[in-house]
């Protein structure tokens, strides 16, 4: 594939990309991070070129890597906080010298950089489920340059690239038939999305992965999300087992994911986090454990970071051999690299 075929492209969620189209991301990243490692220069992949991170969430490995990313392709990362700038807002939702609305930032960001990514969920959305990526769409119906989402609501294209990459490294390029298991986890806190583990079970199941869907009653995803997987998996090779005990999930996996999320509305709801509270109290035994690894198959342990140590997953887990969470992390770098040299170039 030519880079002009995903050059000026929207990277929103990987359900507007083929698998070809995804496999030339993950290929880019491959090749930078191999490029990277016998310490060739990338400067002149995107000299000059800027990237404005639209930040309404807090970040650390998101900001970090695209920062860096960018430094080392020879371009520019620009971060921008709400609150230190007019707060860019929906239509009919402005406030008199402090906001912003969409369109206008749009415009006038297009006219200064190349690209413009940007994080939003949960209280900076009012905890509406699918407000996040109504803000990402509307930047790109006004924006002249790609949209890229560094996490909304309901997505997180670029961790699923990461995920993807790390499992290429581990286990073998095609995962086709490899068992994917994305698994709820208990935490302390009811505040996380459902963008980490929608984004992991449909891009698992492009790669063609078997994927199971491991959760308490009350957890689901989103329908559409559920249904896409399904689809998604079918046409690949894979299929798609939804349980409702952790043991039966991780029994026989080759890969899993054990991640908090919050109970969610439907599109337009906003979030019961009273309920949350209850639901999660129920299933504090939620939680990876080695006795519930060595019912997978020697399976590898990821995570998104940042995990809840002792609550979503015990030291002995995320600190031993299987553990591959912070080569994950790492790969966010090399996967965004990849990305943004599609993209922009």
């Amino acid at each position: 594939m030519s880079n002009t075929q995903l050059r000026g492209r929207d990277f929103l969620t990987w359900l507007d990309f083929t698998r070809d189209e995804i496999d030339a991301i993950l290929d880019a990243a491959h090749d930078l991070k191999r490029r990277h490692i016998r310490g060739e220069l990338q400067t002149n992949v995107l000299t000059a070129k800027s990237l404005f991170m639209l930040f309404y969430n807090t970040s650390l490995r998101t900001r970090n890597s695209f920062e860096a990313g960018m430094t080392q392709l020879g371009g520019h990362a620009h971060f921008l906080q709400p609150g230190a700038v007019y707060t860019p807002a929906l239509k009919g939702e402005e406030e008199a010298y402090s906001t912003e609305r969409v369109s206008d930032v749009a415009r006038v960001l297009s006219e200064m950089g190349d690209a413009i990514s940007i994080r939003i969920y949960g209280e900076k959305t009012g905890w509406e489920y699918g407000k996040g990526f109504k803000i990402l769409k509307e930047f790109s119906k006004w924006a002249s340059i790609p949209i890229i989402n560094m996490e909304d609501d309901g997505y997180h294209p670029c961790q699923a690239l990461a995920d993807v990459m790390t499992m290429q490294e581990k286990l073998e390029k095609d995962l086709t038939g490899k068992k994917f298991t994305m698994s709820w986890a208990y935490s302390g806190s009811v505040e996380k999305p459902l963008s980490v583990p929608q984004s992991a079970v449909i891009s698992a199941a492009m790669m063609g992965m078997d994927v199971t869907l491991a959760y308490p009653e009350g957890f689901d995803l989103a329908p559409d999300v559920v249904d896409s997987t399904e689809k998604l998996a079918r046409e690949n090779g894979g299929n798609l087992s939804i349980v409702h005990d952790m043991k039966e999930g991780f029994t026989d996996a080759d890969v899993v994911y054990p991640k908090s999320w919050t109970v969610q509305p439907t599109e337009g709801g906003t979030a019961d986090l009273e309920k949350a509270k209850k639901l999660f109290a129920e299933n504090e035994d939620w939680i990876t454990t080695q006795d519930k690894m060595e019912l997978t198959n020697d399976a590898y342990y990821t995570h998104c970071l940042p995990a809840d140590r002792d609550m979503e997953v015990t030291d002995e887990v995320i600190d031993g051999p299987n553990s591959i969470v912070f080569e994950e992390a790492g790969n966010r770098l090399h996967a965004q690299k990849g990305l943004l040299s599609l993209l922009l170039s």
